[in-house]
């Protein structure tokens, strides 16, 4: 089984004291202490990224680790993914995150990954980075459009309730063709993939939700999807 758990925010790193995001995660490998490896590729592996990962996951029923490609902790990176039961991706600069990643063939080895069952996660650029294009603010202030890995059809957008201009920039994209059709994620929203389709979206915040995007007629038409809240932390 083939698994993508993409976040539009939330989890440890946006929402310490509510663990319900983190859980669902740690819950889908079916292992009772699942090996769980954070990649920072994205924020240059940040310090202070890396150490709020260990600080939450450490309490959990979970073998933490982490992967940074500025300090590699072995030269074997595909052994390295491929003894681990969840990767999770952090936010950050996905443009950057994709150039390393195919620099050292890590974009390969995440498929080999996705294709041997070990659960793909991540949050903002961990999200946007499965899918066929992604809105990004990669490129400085401006939202643009961005290819991605291509494991997940479509396109997607994170944050859609969380940052002002996300909602009118993915529905202008979607209009003039100049982003393909997606889904997009509000902060505290994770679109949980099986065998690349939407198996169930699940929510930490109560109002948050997900939407489908198309283009008719020149035109964005935006459609609510039923969202899962997944109770009290």
């Amino acid at each position: 089984m083939k698994q993508i758990i993409a976040l539009g925010g939330g989890g440890f790193s946006m929402e310490p004291e509510n663990s319900l995001l983190d859980h669902y995660i740690l819950s889908q490998s079916k292992k009772p202490r699942p090996r769980i490896c954070f990649v920072g590729t994205a924020s240059g592996d940040s310090e202070h990224y890396i150490h709020k990962f260990y600080t939450s996951f450490e309490k959990y029923e979970c073998q933490p680790s982490h992967l940074s490609l500025f300090k590699p902790p072995t030269t074997d990176l595909e052994s390295y993914i491929l003894e681990k039961d969840i990767i999770f991706v952090g936010g950050g600069n996905t443009k950057n995150l994709l150039a390393l990643w195919r620099e050292w063939h890590l974009d390969q080895i995440m498929v080999q990954a996705w294709e041997q069952g070990i659960v793909l996660s991540g949050v903002s650029a961990g999200s946007i980075c499965w899918f066929e294009e992604g809105l990004t603010d990669s490129f400085g202030s401006e939202l643009q459009p961005l290819t991605c890995l291509g494991l997940l059809s479509g396109s997607n957008c994170p944050h859609y309730d969380g940052e002002a201009m996300r909602r009118p920039t993915y529905q202008r994209f979607i209009a003039s063709g100049e982003i393909a059709p997606g889904i997009a994620a509000d902060d505290g929203v994770a679109l949980h993939f099986i065998d690349r389709n939407l198996h169930s979206i699940v929510s930490s915040r109560q109002a948050a939700s997900a939407y489908s995007l198309q283009q008719e007629n020149g035109h964005a038409v935006e459609v609510r999807l039923d969202t899962l809240f997944l109770g009290t932390p």
